[in-house]
């Protein structure tokens, strides 16, 4: 029997409670999709000891942690030295989510704005990727990255990137990557499809950002890790290219970000 091409699910938040519950069967499953690595998120640092211990006893999960823009106002505000005292854990490897979020909280605008320059500095210092969570903000969002860039360099990936041409321009200009999640599969995403067309291919990732956002034939139930495959089965079709290479181009483009993941793999 062919081995299933190996792919990464960059983003899913496994300590939400819609997996959690089952999380060694959910895990399994993704394994058993050619899903041989997951980053679970941290979205407020103090779950940060739960989301730390899902990576420590599972060996395809490693994590990240920030503040998420919808929960700045509810919560204490990061500081760099905090995000980099957590980067120092070997399975830590990416720096948020942070970024701006105007669709839900916009009357949080200045205090997101300000953990998000916290959150680049973070970035900075440990030269992890910072993970970006934008809506209804690319303006600032654009102005935001593009001046603490000019400020020194760091890396980053625009999480299910879901906003305007303009935006992702301004990503891929500073060298940044774009990461496809199920609503890339949807049928009325042509716009979006045709956004990620034009990016380089060295610069794509998948995600689910489950259990939020399944792809068809899943759309509206749980989103799980093992659905990025149907997500990078559409994105292949996308590219014109073969599931299988375009899973070893997702493959190549994840070590090349998060390099920490890749070491780390190296030398278990």
């Amino acid at each position: 029997m062919t081995a299933l091409p190996q792919i990464t699910d960059s983003h899913c938040h496994l300590d939400f409670p819609q997996l959690s519950d089952e999380l060694p069967l959910v895990i399994d499953r993704a394994l058993e999709a050619g899903v041989s690595r997951m980053v679970t998120i941290c979205t407020r640092l103090r779950n940060e000891p739960a989301v730390r211990a899902i990576a420590e006893a599972h060996a395809p999960v490693f994590y990240a942690a920030g503040t998420h823009p919808m929960s700045v106002a509810e919560e204490p505000m990061a500081t760099v030295d905090a995000l980099v005292a957590l980067a120092q854990h070997p399975k830590f490897v990416g720096i948020g989510e942070s970024g701006l979020d105007y669709h839900y909280t916009a009357e949080s605008a200045e205090a997101q704005k300000t953990s998000l320059r916290l959150h680049i500095a973070a970035a900075r210092q440990t030269g992890l990727p910072l993970i970006i969570h934008a809506r209804d903000a690319d303006d600032d969002m654009a102005r935001i990255l593009t001046e603490e860039y000019r400020n020194g360099a760091y890396s980053c990936v625009m999480h299910c990137f879901s906003s305007s041409a303009d935006l992702a321009k301004a990503a891929l200009d500073l060298g940044f990557y774009l990461s496809m999640s199920g609503i890339t599969a949807f049928p009325k995403s042509q716009e979006l499809r045709d956004i990620f067309t034009a990016a380089p291919i060295d610069r794509i990732l998948v995600e689910t950002d489950s259990p939020y956002l399944a792809p068809p034939p899943h759309r509206g139930k749980r989103n799980e890790p093992a659905f990025v495959a149907l997500t990078a089965q559409k994105a292949a079709q996308t590219f014109g290219m073969d599931y299988a290479a375009f899973a070893a181009q997702t493959q190549a483009n994840f070590d090349r970000l998060f390099s920490k993941a890749a070491r780390f793999e190296a030398a278990a």
